[in-house]
């Protein structure tokens, strides 16, 4: 919202795992009028009663949603790049075959090239290089920094 001056009408696009940031972005996307486009890996998606809940959200909210296995169609016309950490804590023995199944959904500049022109990045940190390049995480779009900072006041 600092960013875009509202929320309403943009797309934001979640590449990565099916997690509870994910989770909390699925509930209120379509309340504060944002199109959603997932990108998961097969076996990572978000949990089925929160998709039903958002399906359920996005029909009353009149927005749109899109849940699918590809980065690139996720990421068409997005204004808004996400991504989280694939390994959670708890999780770390699943590292190698977490790492394996998330092949090719870090986000880069080609991942950027399908979204809108005003893209911007986010991620809630700490943040692992096979998430996301260095290009796309130090470009001018990341407001990973400013997203820390807001979170900074919600703590």
């Amino acid at each position: 919202q600092e960013h875009y001056g509202g929320l309403n009408g943009l797309t934001i696009t979640w590449i990565g795992d099916g997690n509870n940031v994910l989770h909390s972005i699925m509930t209120s996307a379509a309340k504060l009028g944002m199109h959603l486009r997932i990108a998961t890996p097969k076996g990572f998606e978000p949990d089925q009663g929160i998709t039903k809940t958002t399906e359920q959200y996005s029909e009353e909210y009149g927005t749109k949603l899109l849940l699918t296995t590809d980065p690139l169609e996720a990421a068409d016309s997005a204004n808004v790049l996400v991504t989280d950490t694939w390994i959670s804590m708890g999780q770390e023995e699943e590292k190698k075959e977490r790492l394996k199944a998330f092949q090719g959904y870090q986000i880069t500049m080609q991942t950027a090239k399908s979204a809108a022109s005003n893209w911007t990045f986010l991620h809630c940190l700490p943040r692992k290089p096979e998430e996301v390049d260095d290009e796309v995480f130090y470009s001018p779009q990341s407001l990973v920094f400013q997203e820390a900072e807001n979170r900074k006041w919600t703590i």
